[in-house]
């Protein structure tokens, strides 16, 4: 059972990709049939952390290290091979630009949608949608399809209904680099703001300097491996040290 001080709770997590238990069923047949060897990938093996109430934690760590692969399994959208991931209260993510919209719809119609997979009902969305319309600024083409939009409107769209859903977990992936300066500024500080009020945040960043400014402690992912976790001065500097190298 998770600790009462904590909302999220990693122990001994391992994920590997490709072995044939992720197979269909007619896939595992052939596999079987054929005793084909495939031991699969492993992108994580035996990660462990925890994080607080209102704390907030970075993780860095090259493309293809394991980074986004712990957001899903936070999320539930994957589960681990070995291990336990724990969760308190309802989370809000970011994980993929676009997930969760339907881009043959108007973004209006969006917002209720991508609202109740994070289970607030409709009368709980027409008291909060001129919030994600006010903090978005693209009411001028709340009604326009959308996949009609740029990269930068669907961040817009995406981060704004997902800091109004009264969340206690934040979990957001790389796509703030996605759109203007000013609007990731503008993100960055209402994180900052919700981190304050209690919600717990776990950010994954290319930018040791994002993770320093944003988070209290991050985790370095490495091969799959936890290269370093800690305060996020000494971690960040170690990444950033390593990378130059």
């Amino acid at each position: 059972m998770i600790l009462p001080e904590n909302v999220i709770e990693v122990k001994n997590v391992c994920k590997i990709y490709g072995t044939h238990r992720s197979l269909s069923l007619k896939d595992r047949i052939v596999y079987h049939a054929s005793k084909k060897n495939n031991k699969g990938r492993e992108v994580l093996h035996d990660i462990s952390f925890n994080v607080k109430k209102g704390e907030a934690l970075g993780i860095v760590g090259r493309n293809g290290s394991g980074k986004s692969t712990i957001l899903k399994l936070l999320t539930k959208i994957i589960r681990p091979n070995k291990g336990t991931v724990e969760t308190k209260g309802r989370i809000s993510c970011l994980i993929e630009l676009g997930a969760g919209f339907h881009p043959d719809m108007s973004g209006r119609e969006n917002i209720y949608i991508n609202a109740s997979i994070f289970g607030l009902d409709k009368k709980e969305v027409d008291k909060r949608i001129q919030d994600i319309l006010d903090f978005s600024e693209i009411e001028d083409h709340i009604d326009e399809r959308v996949r009609d939009y740029s990269s930068g409107m669907y961040m817009r769209l995406a981060f704004s209904i997902a800091i109004n859903v009264n969340a206690d977990i934040l979990i957001i992936d790389e796509i703030l680099s996605v759109g203007d300066i000013a609007f990731q500024k503008k993100c960055l500080d209402k994180i900052k703001e919700l981190k304050k009020s209690g919600v717990t945040i776990v950010l994954v960043t290319q930018s040791p300097e994002q993770a320093m400014k944003i988070c209290d402690r991050t985790l370095w992912i490495d091969n799959a491996h936890t290269r370093m976790i800690g305060d996020s001065k000494t971690v960040c500097d170690a990444y950033s040290k390593f990378m130059l190298e």
